[in-house]
């Protein structure tokens, strides 16, 4: 690590939680790392390493009653133990002298204030600023944080605005008292490509004017190599490799983090199958697959035709008066028989809207989509009813999706009752055991609830839930865009497994450009609700001739990755 002089040292930090009926869990395990003045340090990890864990103990934001912390342990920040400090004393330097971006900006928000009410609050607390002095230094920092029209967004409410502004208003809080450090969970997760790049160039811009050390915790090692100037691989609470971001990236020297560089979708290739960590914990190492190829044949058979598809919503505006937003405007595709078509583009640009429309969760404005020559969007409800099972969707969100009230038994065996399949409750459990380990997951599952389980095995749950229905077409909307990129790994392994077996066809909906190249045999470029390009996704991302696929593709984090080079 550097020599500098560090602005923020751990050594040997022990952190255990209490359990009930049960050992303590021990989340950080003798952790020691130094933050140098001016520099940026990356965490990173999968989800349960140690990264949040770690920041919420420099905070000291860990639930009191339930946290053990080994007495030898030390956080030391400008010569004090963070660890031996007052109440009074944490007050003062959360927010002054440290600040955090937390992860989720909707969350961490006051949903009840407005946004200038918020970074008034933090600097009258800790800078003693008059409200109206206050307040003109908040429209100052939204307009340093580059959030658009600052005048009337400062009197928004945090739902007003979408997650990337959010996200700057978060920042503009952090950075409201000019911290010495600042700790960053995950704070560009789910954000577009687009999105993620600016705020990252903010935070790097804001840094350098500021002088700030910067704690940046993330799971995309994509990101660090364009960030950060050291980074630290953390696994099961501990360290498993530090050093300078290129010095890991050239040649790293533990497996794990090996599997962390490889479970990422490269663009320059596309293997059979996407590395997972355990290929690289195992004897032997990880050998790599042969090329996958793709693309559609003049042979293929066309399951689904969509033609002229538009979805238009009525908005009100003032007391009486309302006016229509277009969101979706006479977009056509082919999806061919076992392939993938990727739908891309920023926040916004209409890619949920077609998906939810071609399911009818929307009304389609105009347009057709065939399937087998019929159309789908002007069948009666009662026809459609049978189309439902040869038609399913994946959501964004498992966390949201699936029922908390309901067992898995229960979210998998109430679609197959809704359409009579299986001949009695034994058979359809006996339909969901099988379901489970299709997805990688084992039985006893089927008795638990979704709060018990990680984000990625609540995502193969949503995908064994869609499976009951043996449908012909998956519409994946953004159903990886959350996950580690390990986990990633694993459920894009598991939909192509499931593509080669079953010859599903797929409408891939995503932000992330090296998932949809990895995945997709061709790809529907979206902006404002009109598509703006579509072809092969090798030669669209090859010779992008649209200067927004360009923008698009030219966003993608690069660092040592061995991503293209830049598009002009």
């Amino acid at each position: 690590m550097s020599n500098q002089e560090n602005l923020l040292s751990i050594r040997n930090l022990n952190v255990r939680f209490k359990q009930e009926d049960a050992e303590h869990f021990h989340a950080l395990k003798s952790v020691s790392f130094d933050i140098p003045k001016n520099r940026t340090v990356a965490l990173v990890g999968e989800s349960g390493s140690g990264k949040s864990v770690t920041s919420m103990a420099i905070m000291q934001l860990l639930p009191a009653m339930q946290t053990v912390i080994d007495p030898e342990s030390q956080i030391m920040f400008e010569g004090r133990n963070l660890l031996g400090i007052s109440h009074a004393e944490l007050r003062r330097l959360r927010g002054k002298d440290v600040a955090m971006i937390f992860q989720e900006p909707m969350s961490s928000l006051n949903p009840v204030f407005t946004v200038g009410d918020q970074i008034v609050e933090t600097l009258m607390l800790h800078a003693h600023l008059s409200r109206s002095a206050a307040w003109k230094r908040a429209l100052a920092l939204l307009i340093e944080v580059g959030l658009p029209d600052p005048e009337k967004k400062i009197k928004a409410y945090p739902h007003e605005l979408s997650g990337g502004q959010q996200q700057r208003v978060m920042i503009a809080i952090a950075i409201a008292c000019e911290p010495k450090l600042l700790i960053a969970d995950e704070p560009t997760t789910a954000l577009d490509v687009t999105i993620q790049k600016q705020i990252l160039e903010l935070l790097a811009a804001l840094q350098k004017k500021h002088g700030m050390s910067v704690l940046f915790i993330t799971h995309d090692l994509g990101l660090v190599g364009e960030f950060a100037d050291e980074v630290i691989v953390m696994r099961h609470g501990e360290i498993r490799e530090a050093g300078l971001v290129q010095q890991i990236f050239e040649a790293p020297q533990d497996a794990y983090t090996k599997a962390l560089l490889a479970c990422r979708p490269q663009l320059d290739h596309r293997p059979q199958r996407l590395p997972v960590i355990d290929d690289f914990m195992k004897p032997g190492g990880y050998v790599a697959p042969a090329e996958r190829v793709r693309g559609y044949q003049a042979n293929d058979e066309i399951v689904l035709d969509v033609q002229g598809l538009s979805k238009s919503f009525d908005i009100r505006e003032g007391l009486f008066g309302k006016k229509q937003f277009h969101a979706v405007k006479e977009v056509s595709f082919k999806l061919a028989r076992g392939k993938t078509l990727g739908i891309v583009g920023e926040s916004g640009s209409g890619k949920t809207t077609v998906g939810l429309t071609l399911v009818r969760l929307h009304q389609a404005t105009a347009g057709k989509a065939l399937f087998e020559g019929k159309d789908l969007l002007a069948m009666s409800n009662k026809e459609f009813h049978a189309y439902k099972r040869r038609i399913q969707i994946i959501f964004q969100n498992p966390y949201a999706s699936l029922n908390p009230r309901f067992t898995v038994e229960q979210i998998l065996t109430e679609p197959m009752m809704l359409h009579g399949l299986g001949a009695n409750g034994a058979e359809r459990r006996k339909m969901a055991q099988e379901l489970l380990d299709r997805v990688g997951l084992p039985a006893r599952a089927l008795l638990r609830y979704p709060h018990e389980f990680s984000g990625g095995q609540r995502q193969r749950i949503a995908i064994a839930r869609c499976l009951t229905m043996k449908p012909e077409v998956l519409i994946c909307d953004e159903s990886v865009s959350a996950l580690d990129v390990s986990v990633q790994a694993q459920v894009l392994n598991l939909l192509q497994d499931l593509q080669d077996e079953y010859k599903l066809s797929y409408l891939f909906i995503s932000h992330d450009l090296a998932v949809v190249k990895h995945i997709s045999d061709q790809v529907l470029v979206m902006n404002k609700g009109e598509v703006v390009e579509q072809g092969d996704s090798d030669a669209i991302y090859r010779e992008p001739k649209e200067s927004y696929t360009r923008k698009l593709l030219n966003s993608i984090p690069q660092g040592w990755m061995g991503a293209a080079p830049a598009l002009a």
